[in-house]
């Protein structure tokens, strides 16, 4: 099972709105994070995402295709990882914070996670994190994406791609 108290159990921290969230207090270690819905969450969609243009693509889905993609009942939305990248200054700070500028509008450096920011209402959205070493970082995405699919058949909301655990 992967929601809000399975992560808390798990040993995430956090758990802040993105419109509150204080970047500055994200560890700058690798690990991997997750964003969830608030409570009382009602998904709308939006039909232009705020998200920045990749590649000269623009990031937005039709309406019906991200609709489509929503997992009823499920409060985690997206999960993502930091790594320590190839110079070894990235982390969850970083990633996190490249995330958030990216649903501003800012170009980003890929567009994992993007129908995040077709959802209205996205500052209430909540950023959890949890500080895992580098090495174990790739398999502990894909572990949670396996045990989200286990109990929902599908991944989370804005994740279109499964998560690999690679050595």
């Amino acid at each position: 099972m992967v929601s809000r108290a399975s992560l808390k159990a798990e040993g995430f921290a956090g758990f802040r709105a993105v419109g509150s969230l204080e970047v500055m207090r994200i560890p700058q270690g690798t690990g991997v994070f997750a964003v969830l819905e608030p409570d009382g969450f009602e998904p709308r969609f939006l039909k232009r995402s705020t998200a920045g243009i990749f590649k000269k693509k623009d990031p937005s889905l039709p309406e019906a295709a991200v609709a489509a993609e929503w997992v009823e009942g499920a409060d985690v939305l997206y999960l993502g990882r930091a790594g320590a990248g190839s110079k070894g200054n990235r982390g969850l700070r970083r990633q996190i914070q490249e995330f958030l500028d990216f649903g501003k509008g800012k170009p980003p450096g890929h567009w994992d996670g993007r129908l995040v920011w077709q959802l209205a209402g996205s500052d209430s959205l909540v950023i959890a994190w949890k500080e895992v070493p580098a090495e174990e970082v790739n398999r502990t995405e894909a572990r949670l994406h396996a045990d989200f699919v286990a109990e929902f058949a599908r991944l989370p909301f804005a994740n279109l791609v499964h998560a690999r655990a690679r050595s």
